[in-house]
């Protein structure tokens, strides 16, 4: 039986009668096992080179990019809640075979390319913290399968408290960091108004396409709509209904989270940097260096790699459920959970073995960069599918989206599909 689907570790849900907060309680963990997508090791790099270099005015972008990714993962949740189906197994079943075997192709692709990201980062920040080489870190990182067979061993649960018991290590990390900072509230509010000078500024802008595109991660739209299936509801339309309310607030909440951890990251940076002739900081292990001497707090460095780290495991623990999701939805496969699991880790970080044995670990940045350009190039065959189906009568009947909110979501997708374009073509011309 799928990951996501009642059943296998599935999270009983109490009667209706039962007290409302019981009830959402049951629903908390997808959303954020989703957000983790959100603040994984490939988005710090934006956020602390917009914080470096332009203070607080980006985090109007950050607030936008949050909000584009609560509609899109409510409309994930919609998909897997609704119809029954995850992403993965929607296409597989409503599109032409012509078309559901390039979208899995496309969909590896693109967890392989996410991996390399999460692989990345869990290497830098042991590197970081221990001094570990580059490539020891990547070995290690592999571990990430035995920790989810262990606590899959255990239920749906064990496995969403590992992530949010993680994600709250991120938060009170980059807490701390921010009353270190003691960032100028007037100035924080004002970078959340929208201003024109993001727009007028050539700069400004190419870091702002870069925080909007690499927001929604493609196998978030897979792994969300899989893991609201894991709750044993009523399979009914009034219980389809109270289902789709409570992960909507459970996503959305852990987006919030997500906001929080994005605009701290980018508030440290330009309280941290910007004023202090750091501007041209981009890269995390600069970022690290610095951040103690110029905050005068002796812990915020080793605070910034714990969080780094916790951010790496988390994300390689979801990457790797996405892509066992990706490949029993699209193609039915049901391999042992460790060979699956195995072979899309193994897949991930043989690129990064191969580089830096053949060009040194100084060049891991170079498939950093790579990774993300992957990213955007995949993005679209997600997002396409999946407005396209919840916008139907066909497949949701009377729960499809009203024409307020196709618009809106189509809106969306054509913002983010030209903004990650733009950033195709100016990584490859």
């Amino acid at each position: 039986m799928p990951l996501g689907d009642a059943g296998h570790g599935a999270v009983t849900v109490p009667e209706r009668a039962s007290f409302w907060f019981r009830r959402f309680l049951a629903f908390v963990g997808p959303g954020y096992m989703v957000a983790v997508g959100y603040m994984d090791p490939g988005n710090w790099a934006t956020d602390l080179q917009g914080g470096a270099q332009f203070g607080y005015r980006l985090l109007s972008v950050i607030l936008l990019a949050n909000i584009m990714a609560v509609l899109l993962q409510a409309l994930a949740a919609r998909l897997g809640i609704i119809t029954g189906k995850d992403l993965a197994q929607a296409c597989r079943d409503w599109l032409p075979r012509g078309l559901s075997l390039p979208l899995w192709l496309t969909c590896e692709l693109a967890i392989i390319a996410c991996d390399l990201a999460e692989v990345i980062g869990t290497a830098v920040a042991l590197n970081l913290l221990f001094g570990l080489s580059i490539m020891a870190g990547t070995l290690i990182s592999v571990l990430d399968v035995f920790i989810v067979l262990l606590l899959m061993r255990r239920g749906m649960r064990a496995l969403e408290a590992f992530v949010i018991t993680l994600l709250g290590i991120i938060a009170v990390c980059f807490g701390v960091q921010l009353v270190a900072a003691a960032p100028p509230v007037g100035a924080v509010l004002k970078g959340f108004m929208p201003s024109s000078v993001v727009f007028t500024n050539p700069a400004m802008l190419y870091v702002a396409i870069g925080i909007i595109g690499a927001t929604v991660m493609p196998h978030n739209l897979y792994l969300h709509s899989s893991l609201v299936k894991s709750r044993t509801y009523p399979r009914t339309d009034e219980g389809r209904k109270d289902a789709l309310r409570w992960a909507t607030w459970d996503s959305t909440l852990a987006l919030t989270l997500a906001l929080f951890i994005n605009a701290a990251i980018l508030i440290v940076a330009a309280a941290a940097f910007h004023g202090t002739g750091h501007q041209d900081v981009a890269e995390i292990s600069d970022a690290w260096k610095l951040l103690s001497p110029v905050l005068g707090f002796g812990l915020a460095s080793t605070l910034f790699a714990v969080a780094l780290l916790a951010a790496g495991t988390n994300s390689t623990v979801t990457g790797t459920l996405a892509g066992q999701i990706v490949m029993e939805g699209f193609l039915h496969l049901h391999m042992p959970y460790w060979v699956r699991r195995l072979l899309t880790r193994g897949l991930a970080v043989l690129p990064v073995i191969a580089v830096i044995a053949i060009f040194g670990q100084g060049k891991v940045g170079d498939l950093l960069v790579f990774s993300q350009v992957v990213l955007s190039m995949q993005l679209p065959f997600a997002m396409v599918p999946l407005v396209w189906f919840v916008s139907s009568r066909k497949y949701m009947g009377r729960f499809r989206l009203s024409p307020v909110l196709v618009v809106l979501s189509w809106l969306v997708v054509l913002v983010i599909v030209a903004l990650n374009i733009k950033l195709l073509g100016d990584a490859l011309f």
